[in-house]
C-alpha cells in the first residue's frame, strides 16, 4: 500500500484533468440545452428533450465505447481532420463524459429555470432592463445558486465515473491500480488506497458545494 500510493497519487492527477475538463465543457452544454429547453422553439426543444433522455437514459460506459470504438469503424471520420482528436482515448474519453454530464446538468438548469419567479423578471422588464441583462444579471445567478446542491452530486457522479476511462487504456487512478494490481495480486490493499483518494477528492468536492451554498444563500 505504501509504495503503490505515488503511483496512485500521480495518477491522480489525470482523473483530475479529466474530470475538470469534462465538467467544463458539460456546464457549458448544459446551459446552453437548458436554454434551449425553456424556449419557445418547438424543434430545439425536442432536440433539447431527446439529447437529454438518450444520454441520461444510457448507461455512460456504452457511450464511451461508441464514441472510441464506434466512430472508429467510420471510414470518413478516419479520413477527415476529426480522427486528430477521436483517435484518443484521452479525447474520446472526455467527449463521452461531457456530453454524458451536460444531459444531467440541463436537467437540472432547466428546473432551475423553470422554478424562477416570473415577478422578478417582470419587474425587471418594468423597469427596461433589456433581457440580455435581465438574463445575465437575475436569471443566471438565481439558477446557479439553486442549482449548487443537485449540481454538486452530479460533480461526485462524474468523478466516480471517469473510473470509466480506464476501459479505452486511458491511466488514470483506476487504471494505475488495475496494473498495479496485475503485476503483484493484491487486489484488496491497492483498491483501499485507490477508494480513499476518490475519497478524499468527494469530501473536498463536498464542502467547497457546501461553502458556497452558505455564501451564496438567499438569506445571506
Amino acid at each position: 500500500m505504501t509504495s503503490s500510493f505515488p503511483k496512485l497519487l500521480s495518477a491522480t492527477l489525470v482523473t483530475l484533468k479529466l474530470v475538470s475538463a469534462s465538467l467544463l465543457f458539460g456546464i457549458f452544454l448544459g446551459t446552453l440545452f437548458a436554454i434551449l429547453r425553456t424556449g419557445k422553439n418547438k424543434f430545439l426543444k425536442a432536440f433539447s428533450y431527446y439529447y437529454s433522455y438518450i444520454f441520461r437514459g444510457t448507461p455512460m460506459l456504452v457511450q464511451l465505447f461508441i464514441i472510441y470504438f464506434g466512430l472508429a469503424q467510420i471510414e470518413y471520420l478516419r479520413s477527415s481532420f476529426l480522427w486528430v482528436v477521436l483517435k484518443e482515448p484521452y479525447w474520446c474519453a472526455i467527449i463521452a463524459f461531457a456530453l454524458n454530464t451536460g444531459a444531467y446538468t440541463s436537467e437540472i438548469f432547466r428546473s432551475a429555470f423553470e422554478t424562477i419567479d416570473k415577478g422578478i423578471i417582470e419587474a425587471g422588464k418594468s423597469l427596461g432592463i433589456p433581457n440580455s441583462k435581465i438574463f445575465y444579471k437575475i436569471k443566471l445567478p438565481i439558477v446557479l445558486r439553486q442549482s449548487l446542491p443537485a449540481y454538486g452530486n452530479e460533480m461526485i457522479l462524474m468523478l466516480k465515473g471517469t473510473s470509466l476511462a480506464s476501459t479505452v487504456t486511458l491511466m488514470d487512478l483506476t487504471g494505475v491500480a488495475k496494473f498495479i494490481i496485475s503485476t503483484t495480486y493484491k487486489p484488496v490493499e491497492i483498491f483501499i488506497v485507490a477508494g480513499s483518494i476518490y475519497l478524499l477528492i468527494t469530501f473536498v468536492i463536498h464542502n467547497i458545494i457546501k461553502f458556497l451554498e452558505k455564501k451564496y444563500s438567499f438569506n445571506n
